[in-house]
Parts: C-alpha cells; structure tokens; sequence
C-alpha cells in the first residue's frame, strides 16, 4: 500500500505530465472539453484548499494561545521567543547574504533584453505598483498600530487579507494573560482550545485524503495554462534562485541541526518530506501549517508548547526563502537595467530583505509588493518584475518550501536549546 508522501508525490508527477501534455497537444480552442476538465481541476483543488483555509483561524488561534499558556505558566516564554526571534534573524541574514552572493558571482541580469514599454503596460506590474502605492501613502506610525487589533473577531475574518499578524498579536498575548490568571490544570476555557485544536487537525485529516487528487489537479491546471516556455526568458535567473534555496536547504539548515541541535539533518528532512510536497504544491506558508503542526508532534516528537508557538508564528514571521528570493530579484533587475548597487545600497538590500522576509504574508504571490518597495528604495525600476511574474509561481512553489522548512528547523533548534520550562 502506497504511503501518504508517495501518494502527494505521484499526484505532483502525474499533473506536471500531463499538464505538459495537454499545454503541447489539446489546446482548449480546438479541444473544448479541456475546459469542463480544467473546470473540475479548479472545483476539486478549490474545494481541497478551502477545507485547510478554513481551519488555519481556528488551528493558528488555539495552538498560539495554548503554546504560549504552556510556556508562560512554566516561565519559559521569554527563553523561547528570544531564542526563536534570534535563529529567526540569524538564518534569514544567511539566506540573503547567499542571495547576494549568487547574484554578484553568477549575475543572471547581465544582457537580458526585453521591451520596457510593454513591460512597464504588464497587467501584473500595474497591479503590484498599485498595491505599492497604496503602501507608500500609508503613514509609518499606522504600520505599528495596525499590529494590535482593535477588534480580533474583524481580524480573524480578514486574516487572508493581511491581518493574520494582528490575530497572532491577540493570541500571543491572550495565551500569556491567561498564563498568569488560570492557576488550575483542568481549567474548562483550556480545554475547549484544546478540544478546537484536536477537532481541527482531524479536518485536516479529512483534508489530506483528498491532498493526492487536489495537489494534482491545482498541478495541472498551473502546468497546463503556462507550458514549459514560462522558464525560457528567464531561465538564468530561476536557476540561481532555486540554487541559493538548495544551498540555504542542504547546507545552512543541515549545518545548524547539526550543531545546535545535534541532530542528524538527512533523518529530519526526510522525516519532514510529506510538509514538503504539500508546501511545494500550495505555495502557501498558512495552508501548510496545519500539516507542519501535526508532523512536529507526531513525527519529530517536538514539546507541542514549543512546536505550536513556533510553527504558528513562524508561518508569516519566518520567510527564509522568500527573504533569498527577494535579494536575487533586486540585484537582478539591478543588472538588467545596468544599475551599479553600491556596497551600501547592496547593504540595505540585505537588511530590508531580512525584515520584509519577516513581515511577509503566508500566501501565493504575497512577497511581490515587498519586491517593488525594495526596488524603488534602492533605485531599480520595480516594472522590472514583469520579467519575473511568468516564472514567479514555479519559484514561490520553491521559496514556500524553504520558509516551511525553516519554520521546522527553528522549532528544533529551539526545543533542542530552550531545555525544559520551570515550573511554578
């Protein structure tokens, strides 16, 4: 009987096949009915997508509050928040620096042309640039107030919409007040998020029965729109991409499991490599936690106070990958357009970088924006980024499974260092 990672795999493999086929021999124009198949395509991986959409709140609300009751009320919270934020910023300056690195060594940017005026006319870049300046006339003090939610129910029904981060401020700070006001262990408002959690991984269960045929059909139907040609302008540059994410994977990450966590780095990514192939099918960091939560405490034996705390804030606060990602675009677009970045300007890039990284949002496509900040701070025209939008979902297919399995290492890294909380 086939595994379930085998069973994600074979659904990836089949789409991208016979994506491929279908792009190459059954245009939609001559053959109409790949338009009925492609619209049941789009029903199974909606339907197989909303089914984990729809328990994130719930899951990402309980395990935050409950990780950070458990660890507050045996006074390990500060040890581990520090220890996570530090590994956080620690990994995401090495991911940049490899970014950097890459892009100055092998500069991808260096004699592509393209049409600046269709580009600058692209659809996708006008809305990015929109986005953009919605951004830029927001003032910077909105920016910190706008973490604190004024009402946690508004921002758990806009956590897709940018306001997850608020949710996980309400959490992590409800999860301590009642660290400090629950003296009992069977207090029953303990037991109704724990009884929530539970409840939501058994969706998730519900869920991953059908994960073979939704990841293949969300496969497919990617495949089949874009072909193979998505990689031709710009294969170059998504090679240097995927090789600082492989790097930052196998070399970074095994090297500080190794070290910190005296683990074996080969067991633990192949213990993970069911989260993988879901990351890498979703694109989505949110979509992806649920999996990861359930894989820390079953699989890798994490303490669930720490894996919760961790993976939960993790899956919007630690973007690995996406951080990488955005230096390689900037000095890119730099070299495409012959613009010099100054050490210090490439300095600034590896610090915006890091903390856009950080502040990214969990979903397919949420670093764009971000990108075009970072361009028009450091002098790069952000319409570049249409040379990218054609391969940008393969590369956040990629980015999405660093950041998930950095996300995993830092909550091993942790509950490998942080040791056992005091108790009262």
């Amino acid at each position: 009987m086939m595994k379930q990672y085998q069973k994600l795999l074979l659904g990836f493999v089949l789409g991208v096949v016979l994506g491929l086929i279908g792009y190459y021999n059954l245009p939609q124009k001559a053959f109409p009915f790949m338009k009925t198949f492609t619209d049941f395509c789009t029903l199974t991986g909606a339907i197989f997508l909303r089914m984990i959409f729809m328990v994130v709140v719930p899951l990402l609300v309980s395990a935050l509050i409950l990780g950070v009751f458990e660890l507050g009320k045996g006074r390990g919270l500060g040890k581990v928040a520090t220890k996570s934020l530090t590994f956080t910023l620690l990994l995401s300056f090495m991911a940049v620096l490899i970014a950097i690195t890459l892009t100055n060594v092998l500069q991808p940017g260096v004699g592509v042309t393209f049409d600046k005026d269709a580009l600058a006319k692209n659809q996708g870049v006008l809305s990015i640039q929109k986005n953009v300046t919605a951004a830029a006339d927001k003032p910077w003090v909105s920016y910190i107030t706008d973490l604190i939610p004024q009402n946690p129910v508004d921002s758990a029904a806009r956590a897709f919409g940018g306001e997850i981060i608020a949710l996980m401020i309400f959490a992590l700070m409800f999860g301590y007040a009642l660290s400090m006001t629950v003296e009992e262990d069977n207090n029953p408002f303990i037991k109704m998020l724990e009884t929530i959690f539970n409840a939501s991984l058994r969706i998730i269960e519900w869920a991953m029965k059908l994960a073979p045929y939704g990841i293949f059909a969300i496969v497919f139907n990617t495949t089949y729109r874009l072909g193979a040609g998505f990689l031709q302008n710009v294969a170059y540059f998504a090679a240097v991409v995927v090789l600082g994410l492989l790097l930052q994977q196998f070399v970074v990450y095994a090297a500080c499991l190794k070290i910190f966590a005296k683990t074996n780095p080969w067991k633990f990514f192949k213990d993970c490599k069911e989260v993988y192939v879901y990351a890498f099918s979703t694109a989505s960091s949110n979509a992806t936690l649920p999996i990861a939560l359930e894989t820390a405490e079953k699989t890798l034996k994490m303490p669930p106070e720490i894996s919760r705390f961790v993976l939960t804030c993790g899956a919007s606060a630690n973007q690995n990958g996406t951080a990488l990602f955005e230096g390689v675009v900037v000095l890119f677009l730099a070299q495409v357009y012959g613009i010099n970045l100054s050490i210090e300007n490439q300095l600034v890039v590896v610090l915006m970088s890091v903390l856009a990284g950080v502040g990214t949002a969990g979903v397919p496509g949420g670093s764009l924006p971000l990108i075009a900040i970072l361009c028009i701070s450091v002098g790069v025209p952000a319409e570049g980024m249409g040379l990218i939008l054609g391969v940008d979902r393969f590369l956040d297919m990629c980015r999405t499974t660093l950041n998930v399995s950095g996300d995993l290492v830092i909550s091993k890294l942790v509950s490998a260092t942080a040791g056992e909380p005091e108790n009262k």
